[in-house]
This record gives C-alpha cells, sequence and structure tokens, in this order.
C-alpha cells in the first residue's frame, strides 16, 4: 500500500512585541508580559538548519577564566555602590528609571563627575537638553572637570561617532527614549527604536569594556517605558523614587548580574545638588521634648537597611455622612484594616464615625507589614487623646484575628532603634539576642500593645451621637 503523503499548510505565527513570546494564534493579551495589543502577525516561520561554523574563542574550563575582568569600579557616590555591589563592572550596561523631575540627571551627573576626577574619560551625552543647560547644572553642582565631555545628540549614529572620537571609559545616555536610529522606522522612545538603540548601545559597551548607564522613562503606573525586552537585555535596572515635594531619594536594585537587589541608597537632594545619606534616620522622626497622642516610631527595612520611622494619626468628628480616610505615605488599605482590628478586636468604639488622617514623616513610604502594629498604636494613640511612653518603637504584623506576628530581620531593627537611643520596644514573640539597656516587650495580640497606653490619662471615643452630647 502506497504511503499517504499528508500536505501541512503553513500558517502564519504571531509574536509579542513588548516580550518577544511567539505563538501560534493571536491573541489580545500577552500572557507572558499581561500586555494588550502587542501581539502581531509576522509572516511563516522559515524552516531553517544552521550548520556549525567557526568559534571566536575556544572554550576553556571555567577555573582558567579570569574574573578580574569583571571587578567593579567605584562610581564615587557610595550609596550608589551600595546598590550596584561595589560599583559598575567594565562593559557592563545599567538602566535607571524614574519618574520625571526626582533627580535621575543630577544624580548622573554627579556621577560623571566623580568619574572624571579619577582620570577616567567620561561622555555624557544628552538628549533631552541643550548642552548649555547641562552645563549650568553642572556649574550648581560643582561637575566641572577636563575629562568630563557633553554632547548633545539624538542620532545614534551620531553617538556612536562620538565613542569612536572620546575613548570613554564611562558612557551615560539621557535618556535612552530621546535617541533614535535613522536604519529604523518610527518616533524616537517607540518599540522599534528603543530595542535598535539599547541593543547598538549594550553591543558597543561589551566590544569596549565600557561601562554604560542609560536613563529610561517610566509611564503613569510607574513601570518602565518601552519594551519589556528592554529590561532583560541590560545587566542591572534601578529604580529612582521619591516624591518631588520631599528630600528623600531612593535607589533600588531590581535586576543585577553583578550583586544582590535588595539593597536601597538613600540621598538628600537639596539646591546644591544631591548627596549620599549614610545615615538617613534623622529624616524620618520629628524630635520633641515630650510625646504627642496620636504618634508611634517603628523601625522599617529598606532592603538589607533598618530605617526608624514615625507613623502619625489623628481622629477628629466627622461632619459628613461618610467620614474621610486620608492617607500619606501609608497603604489604605491597610489602614482600614487596623481600623477594624481595632474597633473589633481592641474594643475601641465610634472610629467609623470619626475622620481619620494617617501619615508618615519626611516622605518616607511603608508598606511592609511590620509597620502595622505601630500604625494600629498610632491610630488608637489618636483616639484617646494618649500618648504613648517615650522612646518607645513598635514592630510588627497584626492579623485580622488581633495577633501580632513575627516579622524578619527583629534583631537588625532593635539594634538600629538601640543605636539611635531608643529604650523601649513592642515586638511579637522571642526577639532573640536584645540590645543591652533596652527593655523589651513580648505582645501576642492587639489587646496586650495597647496596655501599654496609660490609663489614668486613656480616654475611649464616645460611642455615638447621645454619649457625646
Amino acid at each position: 500500500m502506497a504511503a499517504r503523503t499528508k500536505s501541512t499548510k503553513e500558517r502564519p505565527s504571531y509574536r509579542c512585541t513588548e516580550c518577544g513570546w511567539q505563538t501560534a494564534k493571536w491573541l489580545g493579551r500577552c500572557p507572558e508580559c499581561q500586555a494588550w495589543g502587542t501581539v502581531e502577525e509576522y509572516g511563516v516561520p522559515a524552516v531553517r538548519t544552521t550548520t556549525p561554523g567557526r568559534v571566536t574563542t575556544s572554550a576553556v574550563p571555567i577555573g582558567q577564566v579570569d574574573g578580574r575582568q569583571a571587578t567593579a569600579r567605584s562610581t564615587g557616590v557610595p550609596e550608589l555602590d551600595r546598590v550596584l555591589g561595589g560599583g559598575l563592572v567594565p562593559g557592563a550596561v545599567a538602566l535607571l528609571a524614574g519618574e520625571p523631575g526626582v533627580g535621575k540627571s543630577t544624580l548622573l551627573l554627579d556621577v560623571a563627575a566623580k568619574s572624571a576626577s579619577e582620570e577616567h574619560r567620561t561622555l555624557y551625552v544628552t538628549g533631552e537638553e541643550s548642552a548649555s543647560q547641562v552645563r549650568l547644572r553642572a556649574d550648581r553642582i560643582g561637575a566641572i572637570d577636563d575629562h568630563l565631555y557633553l554632547a548633545a545628540e539624538t542620532d545614534l549614529s551620531a553617538v556612536l561617532g562620538h565613542l569612536d572620537a572620546v575613548k570613554p571609559s564611562l558612557l551615560i545616555v539621557d535618556s535612552v527614549q530621546t535617541v533614535a536610529s535613522p536604519e529604523i522606522d518610527g518616533a524616537p522612545g517607540g518599540m522599534a527604536q528603543v530595542r535598535e538603540v539599547a541593543g547598538a548601545l549594550i553591543r558597543a559597551s561589551k566590544e569596549r569594556g565600557m561601562a554604560t548607564l542609560l536613563v529610561g522613562h517610566v509611564t503613569k503606573d510607574g513601570a518602565i517605558a518601552g519594551p519589556r525586552l528592554l529590561e532583560h537585555l541590560v545587566d542591572v535596572v534601578l529604580s529612582f523614587e521619591g516624591d518631588r515635594h520631599a528630600r528623600l531619594r531612593l535607589v533600588r536594585g531590581v535586576k543585577n548580574r553583578y550583586g544582590a537587589t535588595d539593597e536601597v541608597g538613600c540621598f538628600e537632594l537639596h539646591d546644591e545638588g544631591i548627596v549620599g545619606l549614610a545615615d538617613p534616620s534623622g529624616l524620618f522622626l520629628t524630635r520633641r521634648a515630650e510625646p504627642v497622642p496620636g504618634t508611634c516610631l517603628t523601625v522599617t527595612l529598606e532592603g538589607r537597611r533598618p530605617l526608624v520611622a514615625e507613623v502619625q494619626a489623628l481622629t477628629v468628628d466627622s461632619q459628613i455622612p461618610s467620614p474621610r480616610r486620608t492617607t500619606s505615605g501609608l497603604e489604605t488599605s491597610r489602614v482600614s484594616m487596623m481600623l477594624a482590628v481595632l474597633e473589633q478586636r481592641g474594643r475601641i468604639s465610634a472610629l467609623g464615625k470619626r475622620d481619620i488622617y494617617s501619615a508618615t514623616v519626611g516622605g518616607v513610604k511603608l508598606s511592609e507589614p511590620a509597620a502595622d502594629l505601630a500604625i494600629a498604636l498610632a491610630l488608637a494613640s489618636a483616639a484617646s487623646d494618649t500618648p504613648l511612653p517615650k522612646n518607645l518603637v513598635a514592630i510588627g504584623e497584626v492579623g485580622l484575628a488581633g495577633e501580632v506576628r513575627r516579622v524578619t530581620g527583629v534583631q537588625r531593627r532593635l539594634a538600629e532603634a538601640h543605636r539611635l537611643g531608643f529604650t523601649h520596644a513592642l515586638v511579637p514573640g522571642d526577639p532573640g539576642k536584645v540590645p543591652p539597656g533596652m527593655k523589651v516587650l513580648e505582645v501576642a495580640d492587639i489587646g496586650d500593645a495597647l496596655r501599654v497606653l496609660p490609663r489614668s490619662r486613656r480616654r475611649e471615643a464616645p460611642r455615638d451621637d447621645e454619649e457625646r452630647r
């Protein structure tokens, strides 16, 4: 019987323009990067076979590979070195992303000046400002050096030409979304343009052993603008955070092929530039002679770094049927949970009928559950108009059943609080080794924690309108 041949019809394939994920059928949303409207048809895949070719470098045992070529070099900014894992590795490409006006250009201009002061040729390419505007900023922050070269270019070929002329050891491009290649169709900042520009700069960095810092824009949701492939191509991804109305700036490591990603660098932005803060806890505290109702201190972990932060709360009688719930620096959902736990488990009544305002000091954002106990105590202190004891910090996660759960890094948090002069702490469970001279009170639930409020001055909030009258 003759063999039956089956003809197969070639079908088009589809690919996500964001992350490169491929599929045999069209989808409205990419299941890999969760982006909408990015799956496009790119034709029939051609079946090709690749023949073995000539190798560029012979494979050697891993023990014979020279690791000194990947030794990090300091940027001259210790807080940035902390996040990078010691500095910039020759040939590495780092992407720094942040909101407009947060201080990305100021920080990188300072890095460029510090690198140039060590007699390393540095090329700063600006595509958003003119050269004279960058010069004015450099005069303001003192970033003038003969080894620092400045170029205002938006053409990729011109940028590569500057690399041949200057031969820098550090390249800074501000920003990658403003540079375009004439060989690629599309406006600057588009997916195809960003992919081509980033790929060309990465190849140039690897070939020359040149460290590169790219500035990236962010979307309104805070994500890095452009194709997701950009984050996969670079070696390091840093996030620059901060409120433009506050002095504090944080640099977080999102991706790092040469170090850990749980480090955070702290900076203070002022008129003369940006300065690293080796001890930023003082920005998050309000020094007072006597404690004030509605305030509680906690110790949060930003990466591996413990920071003492202050939580403030205020409760007032509401004049509208739906009381206000306003937060600043705190998650609204966690504050609402603490209000429910206090009213149901802590027996603090009438919180639902009052306006509640809660905030942090210094622009710090508290999102980890370890700040729950401090939030609950600040709300209880404000509701009863009773201040908490002086030099007290509260650390712990509060559950919906009212229990206080353990958190990570309790010993590091207590050591930081003791270093700053705090003598008492509320912690869940056994804290382990306690700093000498510090009194630690273990609390199992929210009721145990509320006992620190002095009963002589403690007063409950009115239960209803009749009791208030």
